[in-house]
């Protein structure tokens, strides 16, 4: 049976009922809702909205759509908004590739759209074609430090451009944008990177990223275990140890 936290938590994040398995894998159901809805939940205070974002971003980073798919109106009920939604997708392109976002991009429309929300949102873009680059550059200065100028032509010769790139488009294009702060932008990263797995240098450094805008060590510690149920945890102990190292290496 679900405890009295765990299914009060659940009827919040599946207001129709939406968790196919409590019919059909009932047993499953329940120890998984007592452990992410009750257990997870109830161990640290971050904010129902602030926990659903980095799930959001979690799932994306695992490829969970389907998971996905189901959580999405019960993390629109808790407070994250249709562009926050939105801006959380848009930016795992950057570190996922469209190939692993377009269907959440596409689960993203179908529940705005069932839920009445006119498409296309508000644009939330800030830069042109002209400064884009500058810009991202400046956004990577913020958010790492002065070591990042001149960052967007840094580089040996033949892989210059990737640089220009990461300024231009990965910074440029998506951190730049309206919707989410810095602050937000390094936590859905962070959880992009732990959840798919494979790119703990990048992990350590957006660790570090995160703790120079205000992500505590202990924050990110809460962020990982309210997506352990969600990424395993081997992935999630990889994390943890990025974590460290990044602050060990400050």
């Amino acid at each position: 049976m679900m405890t009295e936290a765990a299914e009060k938590y659940f009827n919040r994040l599946y207001p129709d009922g939406g968790l196919k398995l409590v019919a059909t894998d009932p047993e499953f159901a329940d120890f998984f809702v007592n452990f992410a809805c009750d257990e997870v939940v109830n161990q640290d205070d971050i904010d129902d909205r602030t926990r659903m974002m980095a799930i959001l971003a979690a799932l994306l980073g695992c490829q969970g759509i389907d998971e996905f798919r189901e959580i999405l109106p019960g993390a629109l009920n808790l407070g994250v908004t249709p562009v926050e939604v939105k801006e959380i997708v848009y930016q795992a392109c950057a570190y996922l590739g469209i190939g692993r976002v377009r269907p959440f991009l596409d689960a993203v429309n179908d529940v705005l759209a069932e839920k009445g929300i006119t498409l296309p949102l508000e644009g939330q873009a800030t830069t042109t074609t002209e400064n884009r680059v500058e810009k991202g550059e400046q956004a990577q200065v913020d958010i790492f430090g002065e070591g990042m100028k001149g960052f967007a032509a840094s580089g040996p010769e033949e892989s210059r451009h990737i640089n220009r790139w990461l300024s231009g488009n990965c910074f440029g294009d998506y951190y730049t944008r309206t919707g989410l702060d810095y602050s937000q932008r390094e936590m859905i990263t962070f959880c992009f990177l732990a959840a798919q797995g494979g790119c703990e240098p990048q992990l350590t450094s957006h660790a570090a990223g995160n703790m120079k805008v205000g992500n505590t060590k202990e924050f990110l510690i809460k962020i990982i275990s309210q997506c352990l149920p969600y990424i395993g945890y081997p992935r999630s102990l990889n994390a943890l140890r990025c974590v460290n190292e990044a602050v060990s290496a400050q």
